[in-house]
């Protein structure tokens, strides 16, 4: 099932659970404060669900908190509230650095993708094995050796030169050498 279907469901059901305690009149609670709690839990599921780095989170935190505080005559203890947020932000935080650890940093497009690639030689130039083809990111190139080539021979892409790939064998030779 969707993520943002799943998300809309529990703020939905969220809802309704604090339509509920809003009529329901519990003794020393404070309505604002059950729908702030209820808004927060939701907004940091919600969090979990969409790709916002921490918009959405740092203001469920928020609301969870505000409405902790309202509901303290409800004989909630306001260090518990207090971690509560401590906790969430933490986790929040914590969420934010996985997520942008984990985002691609190398360079997977035009010379900078193709420099130092490693590829097997798949046939060689009749007459000359020093020119050779190669099949490279989807793409089958001309590729030109100092050293005479062999197919099924390993060899790493150390130049461009228009269409043409300068390539050395794998093992021998490192990018820009």
């Amino acid at each position: 099932m969707n993520t943002r279907c799943c998300a809309l469901a529990l703020l939905l059901a969220l809802s309704g659970v604090a339509i509920a305690a809003d009529t329901a009149e519990l003794p020393g609670s404070n309505p604002a404060g059950i729908w702030l709690i209820t808004f927060g839990i939701a907004f940091l599921i919600a969090e979990a669900a969409l790709p916002n780095y921490g918009v959405i989170g740092l203001g469920g935190i928020v609301m969870f908190v505000i409405g902790a505080v309202i509901l303290t005559n409800a004989e909630l203890p306001v260090p518990l509230m207090i971690g509560l947020g401590l906790l969430s932000a933490l986790l929040l935080i914590f969420l934010l650095i996985r997520a942008l650890k984990t985002r691609p940093r190398h360079t997977v497009s035009g010379d900078a993708g193709l420099l130092g690639s490693v590829t097997p030689v798949l046939s060689l130039q009749a007459g000359d094995a020093c020119l050779g083809w190669v099949h490279l990111q989807g793409e089958h190139w001309q590729v030109s050796s100092a050293q005479p080539l062999q197919v099924g021979q390993k060899v790493r892409v150390v130049a461009r030169k228009g269409l043409l790939l300068e390539v050395a064998a794998a093992d021998a030779v490192t990018v820009g050498g």
